[in-house]
């Protein structure tokens, strides 16, 4: 038990509520808070009992579907110091007002990058193996006997090239999952020195090689002004034919409208969880192409997952109640190049 709890309101959409803090992360919770467990707040501009807990709350619990905390909240809220969001990116979330004033911000983004991580993988070794696609032949040809072994004499994962883009915290949690296979691993990060390349064991190149010369390309760089479409028409060109595109990190990083017409040309795979929009018109050709594994958002936590990143959180008050530093911060000056 910490030597004191402090007063924490929980901020989220409140359907979020009951999937994130399960029965003994509820518990958890009130050993390390003061928490009003009935009370979530998705609208700071309510009245009442969400405004009276915003004005005595010390740490905000957030997640999904939280509102803001900008100026206005802050005047409202005199003895808040700490934000504790148990999601990844805070950039909508935490704003100026917050980083001037000194809120303490922790994130849960060390603990989504294990499902994001695991999923890539998953589809790194599938891809090569062209899973989806003799999925498809296989129920084509139903009942008749098929030499696959002549069909899919390329396919397989020993000896392929894996291209990963952004030594992120989930690009080098993949590159330490994928290490113990066969492959060869590249990586494209501008702020990865040839050092710690070596340390991580993969071979640094610029994005120009990595997309020549790799059987997969997997995205995991923050979504930024300069990494909006990265992967353009040009780079999508200079990938080999039968390659495959994974983006488990922001539609915008690549140019929809290229991809698309790679796709449908039948040149390229893609294992894609995100896009740009977020939802994909329902003409488009990505929903139906053979070549193509859509999935909508959901290679970050999903299901029990959730109840990971309920625990960093938790950790991160009790370590904030025992006076420690937070274990995950985020810094202000860290997000220009993080997600």
């Amino acid at each position: 038990m910490p030597l004191r709890r402090p007063r924490t309101l929980l901020v989220m959409s409140p359907e979020l509520r009951p999937r994130l803090l399960d029965a003994a992360a509820d518990r958890r919770l009130h050993e390390v808070a003061v928490v009003q467990a009935e009370l979530v707040v998705d609208d700071f501009g309510r009245p009442g009992a969400a405004a009276a807990a915003l004005a005595e709350a010390e740490i905000l619990l957030t997640c999904w579907g939280a509102p803001a905390v900008d100026a206005r909240v802050l005047a409202a809220a005199p003895r808040l110091r700490a934000v504790v969001h148990a999601a990844g990116s805070v950039k909508q979330l935490v704003t100026d007002a917050c980083w001037d004033r000194g809120i303490a911000v922790s994130c849960a983004a060390a603990a989504n990058s294990v499902p994001v991580a695991e999923y890539t993988v998953a589809m790194v070794l599938l891809s090569n193996k062209r899973v989806m696609q003799l999925r498809e032949e296989y129920r084509s040809v139903r009942g008749r006997r098929h030499d696959w072994h002549l069909r899919y004499a390329h396919a397989g994962n020993y000896g392929r090239t894996v291209g990963v883009v952004g030594a992120s915290r989930i690009g080098r949690r993949v590159i330490e999952l994928l290490r113990p296979y066969d492959l060869e691993l590249v990586l494209y990060d501008p702020y990865t020195s040839a050092e710690e390349a070596a340390r991580l064991g993969v071979r640094p190149v610029g994005l120009d090689e990595l997309c020549r010369v790799s059987d997969i390309v997997s995205l995991h760089a923050p979504e930024l002004p300069r990494t909006r479409m990265m992967i353009d028409r040009r780079r999508l060109g200079l990938m080999r034919d039968g390659a495959t595109l994974i983006n488990t990190a922001r539609g915008s990083l690549v140019d929809t409208e290229a991809l698309t017409e790679e796709l449908a040309s039948g040149r390229l795979h893609a294992v894609i969880d995100v896009t740009e929009p977020e939802v994909l018109p329902a003409q488009s050709p990505l929903y139906d192409l053979p070549n193509v594994l859509l999935t909508p958002h959901v290679a970050g936590s999903l299901g029990n997952e959730l109840h990971r990143l309920a625990d960093s959180a938790i950790q991160e008050i009790a370590r904030y109640a025992a006076g420690l530093p937070f274990a995950h911060p985020v810094h202000r000056e860290d997000l220009d190049r993080t997600a």
